[in-house]
């Protein structure tokens, strides 16, 4: 029994990551920059492997001006999701902005490739 309450007092003290991530996403589409970053490393301390949370790191930290720590966000998400366009183009997408031309037009092209993979 004791085991039982000492689970649910930790459920309780910390929070799920989707639910930090969610809270964090509120604050992004509010213009609150500097509380979405806190609150997708939050969400990302809880859960790494949270793949939306380090799509939203990247966006916030882009926002912010960060466009080195957007890139390090693009790529922690396509470690997670290689597969899938978004991390690909938003890479591609930050690379443009910091004059990154080849490399820009590789994530491109892998974002191309695999979008039209999925339509298949």
């Amino acid at each position: 029994m004791a085991a039982v309450v000492r689970r649910a007092a930790y459920a309780v003290a910390m929070p799920d990551a989707r639910i930090v991530q969610r809270e964090a996403f509120g604050h992004f589409a509010a213009g609150r920059v500097d509380e979405a970053v806190a609150g997708y490393r939050r969400a990302l301390a809880l859960d790494p492997k949270l793949a939306i949370a380090w799509n939203g790191l990247a966006m916030a930290l882009e926002r912010a001006g960060d466009l080195d720590g957007a890139i390090e966000a693009a790529r922690r998400l396509i470690e997670l999701e290689p597969d899938e366009a978004l991390g690909h183009t938003s890479l591609s997408r930050f690379y443009q902005q910091k004059g990154m031309i080849p490399e820009a037009e590789d994530e491109a092209a892998i974002a191309t490739k695999l979008a039209l993979r999925k339509k298949d």
